[in-house]
C-alpha cells in the first residue's frame, strides 16, 4: 500500500493506492497550524485508509522549500510554524517505510505529466497561478533536478530593487490585497482579468525561454471560470517577440485537486518495485 499526502496551506489531502490500481477516495481536512497536530491527523487518516495493510512507501507534498537532503521543511510561507519540521523522519518512524518529501507544486506537475494533461510528452512545464505562483519542469516522467527546488513565481518583472515579482503581480493573494476582496468576487467581466492575462503571458514567455518545454500545463485558482482566460493568455503570448517562433502547446490541468496525489504515485514508482497506476489505466484513459 502506498500512502499519498498532500499538505496544502489551507487543506490537506490523504489517500492510499495499491500497486497497479488507482487512487482511493481521499480524506480531506483543514491543515492545522501546529505541525504536531497536523502530523497526528495525517497519521490517523493513513491508518484509517490503509487498515491492516502495510504501508510500503510514503509520498509527501509540502507548500514550500525543502532542505537539500529532502528531510526537513525550510520555508513554508503559509504554515510558518511548520518550518524546521523533520517530516521525513517522523513518517519513517511511524510507518517503518521509505518516505519521499517533495514540493507540492512539483508533485502536481509530475501528476499532470504522467496521468493528466501532459501525459505522452517528454518535457512538460507545469505552472500554477493560485494564492501563490510556482511551477516545475518534468522530463521523461521525472521531476527535473534542482538544488533547492523551483520558485518561478520569484522571477522579477522590472528593473530596480523594488521591482515586483511575477507572484507580486498576479497571485490570488496579491489581487485580494489590491482590491480588498477575494478575486472570485470581482466577477468574470472585471477588466483586471485582461491585465493579468498579459502578465501571465510574460511569465510563461520567460518559462519557455528558460525551460524550452514541449507542453505547458497551467492550473490554479486564478485560472478558473472567474479568473484569467487561458485563450487570452495564448493570444497575448503569441504576440510577444522571441527567437523561436514555435510555441509549445499550452493547456489547462486535468487532475484538479488530485494532481499532487497522482504525482505521489508516480514519484513512488522509483522507490518501490512497481509500475505507477497512471499509464494506460490512468484517469484520462
Amino acid at each position: 500500500m502506498l500512502a499519498l499526502i498532500d499538505i496544502g496551506g489551507t487543506k490537506t489531502r490523504v489517500a492510499c493506492a495499491r500497486r497497479g490500481e488507482g487512487i482511493g477516495q481521499p480524506i480531506v481536512f483543514e491543515t492545522p497550524r501546529d505541525p504536531g497536530q497536523g502530523t497526528a491527523r495525517i497519521l490517523d487518516a493513513v491508518k484509517s485508509l490503509a487498515g491492516p495493510e502495510r504501508v510500503e512507501a510514503v509520498a509527501v507534498g509540502v507548500p514550500g522549500v525543502i532542505s537539500r537532503d529532502r528531510r526537513k521543511l525550510v520555508n513554508i510561507p503559509n504554515l510558518p510554524q511548520w518550518n524546521g519540521a523533520s517530516l521525513a523522519e517522523s513518517f519513517e518512524r511511524a510507518f517503518d517505510a521509505a518516505v519521499v518529501l517533495e514540493n507540492d507544486t512539483a508533485l502536481v506537475g509530475l501528476g499532470e505529466a504522467t496521468a493528466g494533461a501532459g501525459r505522452g510528452v517528454s518535457i512538460v512545464a507545469y505552472v500554477t497561478i493560485s494564492t501563490g505562483v510556482n511551477g516545475a519542469r518534468i522530463v521523461d516522467g521525472v521531476i527535473d533536478r534542482a538544488d533547492f527546488g523551483f520558485e518561478i513565481g520569484e522571477q522579477i518583472l522590472g528593473v530596480g530593487a523594488e521591482a515586483p515579482t511575477w507572484e507580486d503581480l498576479i497571485s490570488g493573494k496579491a489581487i485580494a490585497r489590491r482590491f480588498g476582496r477575494p478575486p472570485r468576487e470581482l466577477g468574470r467581466d472585471h477588466p483586471v482579468w485582461e491585465e493579468l492575462a498579459q502578465i501571465a503571458a510574460i511569465g510563461l514567455h520567460n518559462t519557455i525561454a528558460y525551460w524550452s518545454p514541449q507542453r505547458i500545463v497551467v492550473g490554479g485558482s486564478m485560472m478558473k471560470e472567474i479568473g484569467i482566460s487561458l485563450d487570452s493568455v495564448r493570444k497575448r503570448l503569441g504576440a510577444l517577440r522571441r527567437k523561436n517562433a514555435a510555441l509549445p502547446k499550452i493547456v489547462s490541468g486535468a487532475l484538479g485537486d488530485h494532481g499532487g496525489l497522482w504525482g505521489g504515485v508516480a514519484r513512488l514508482s522509483s522507490v518501490v518495485d512497481q509500475e505507477p497506476p497512471c499509464g494506460s489505466n490512468g484517469p484520462l484513459s
